[in-house]
């Protein structure tokens, strides 16, 4: 009776050892469940923060480089006249011009400048040179009305506030005298204003008189720059603290105190 008795508590205790390793078994089991759950939330977290970052990084990146190709491109091509446009001071309401001669010349030393020119950085071997008599407005405020059949000499006398002008002018497509089609067309320019007797209305340079243009608008000028130069400025240096903000420790970091041990 004893080793009966002996043997079943044996029994017991050894199916309760079973049991309590089945139930440690099974919560490190649910425990490297939770943890793997825990990791891919981690790394998908993780994951979803590096594209992020990846995918904003290249969109910066495109725009700072796109903005500041851009600002190489445009500043000599629109920036640069518009600026020396507005240096010109020209007058803001037209007055009337005369063509006086044109000359047709060839050579580099005789085209050191022309009337108009397609292209502003090859050599020119042919130029056009187009010379007019403008009528000098002593009021800027004073409307005028251009009566295109006239002649020089009968507007000179068309108001007392209307001065005929005493030397010639050089007139210029633009500041530069030359330029890009579609905007610039030097044959239906000279066409225009090249022959003898050719009234139109024009715009000359309050600090250099020699200077006409056909067309002014200071408004133009403006937005030209505006839009060619400030605006691609602003993108290409918002884009780049963009990613200095990404890819750089900027936060201020506080210096912890120094303290000496005492001796």
């Amino acid at each position: 009776m004893m080793r009966s008795g002996t043997s079943e508590e044996q029994l017991l205790e050894h199916q309760q050892q079973q049991e309590l390793e089945l139930i440690r078994i099974a919560k490190l089991r649910e425990l490297e469940k939770q943890k793997q759950k825990f990791s891919e939330r981690k790394f998908k977290g993780k994951n979803i923060r590096e594209h992020s970052i990846f995918y904003t990084t290249v969109t910066l990146v495109f725009f700072s480089v796109s903005a500041g190709a851009s600002i190489l491109f445009l500043v000599p091509l629109y920036v640069d006249p518009a600026l020396s446009t507005l240096a010109g001071d020209f007058i803001e309401r037209p007055t009337l011009c005369v063509t006086t001669r044109r000359e047709d010349l060839t050579g580099l030393l005789n085209c050191s400048w022309s009337s108009c020119r397609e292209g502003c950085t090859s050599d020119v071997f042919k130029c056009t040179h187009i010379f007019v008599q403008f009528v000098e407005l002593i009021d800027e405020n004073v409307n005028f009305t251009f009566p295109y059949n006239a002649t020089i000499q009968e507007l000179a006398n068309f108001t007392t506030e209307l001065e005929k002008a005493t030397t010639e002018s050089v007139l210029q497509v633009n500041i530069k005298g030359c330029g890009y089609p579609p905007t610039v067309k030097c044959s239906v320019f000279t066409e225009t204003y090249g022959f003898e007797g050719a009234a139109f209305p024009c715009y000359y340079s309050k600090k250099n008189k020699t200077v006409v243009m056909t067309s002014y608008n200071r408004d133009t000028q403006l937005n030209t720059i505006i839009h060619f130069f400030i605006v691609p400025f602003i993108i290409t240096v918002i884009s780049s603290i963009g990613i200095c903000i990404i890819h750089c420790n900027c936060q201020c970091k506080k210096e912890r105190p120094k303290y000496r041990r005492p001796r």
